[in-house]
């Protein structure tokens, strides 16, 4: 499998705005199905947490008073993701706050978000929901930490990835896994995804 990085944001809400940003981001490289690289920071985007979030996540405005500014951050993760391939759990959550905050820092998403939730609807039926805990569980991966930590999050994605690339190499028998292929099968209805792939084998 290609390279491909994993993200998480933790944030203050579900809609990115003025009063609504990104509290931290945890990136994992995968490569080959393994995690060869990291990136975790806290960020301070000026807004406060409210306390239910704060309950959630264990992120509390203390933590985030002496944490670098996001835009710094933000920098930083630009810089370490360049244009490798995304993917998140339920990306169309994290890619919302993703491209608010690098418009932010004046920059352009280059690159399309693959979505393990989409992904596992499709490859994991019988999984009892779609959570990443629960299919962290369902697949008995690792359990890397505190839920809604973002690295925590992160670590549990790629490793919930590398288990939905070894079911399509075992089921379905494909050798190479693009982000292109998962990007187009997490588009693909669930009853038809195995016909999906044998068209993409022959081609």
């Amino acid at each position: 499998m290609e390279r491909i990085a994993v993200i998480d944001f933790e944030t203050t809400g579900i809609s990115p705005s003025s009063a609504c940003r990104a509290t931290e981001i945890a990136v994992v490289i995968l490569e080959q199905g393994r995690i060869v690289d990291r990136y975790q920071s806290l960020m301070n985007a000026g807004v406060r947490v409210p306390a239910f979030i704060e309950q959630l996540t264990g992120i509390s405005n203390a933590m985030l008073r002496t944490a670098p500014s996001a835009e710094r951050v933000m920098n930083e993760v630009n810089a370490f993701v360049g244009i490798t391939p995304l993917l998140a759990h339920n990306a169309a959550f994290d890619q919302k706050f993703w491209d608010f905050e690098m418009g932010r820092i004046k920059r352009t998403r280059l690159q399309n978000f693959a979505c393990s939730l989409l992904l596992a609807r499709r490859l994991m039926p019988t999984a009892p929901n779609h959570k990443l805990g629960t299919l962290t569980a369902h697949a008995r991966l690792p359990h890397t930490g505190q839920a809604h930590r973002a690295m925590a999050d992160a670590e549990m994605a790629a490793n919930l990835l590398a288990h939905l690339a070894s079911e399509l190499r075992e089921k379905h028998g494909l050798r190479e896994l693009s982000h292109d292929l998962l990007c187009k099968l997490q588009k693909v209805p669930a009853a038809k995804v195995g016909e999906h792939l044998k068209r993409y084998q022959r081609a």
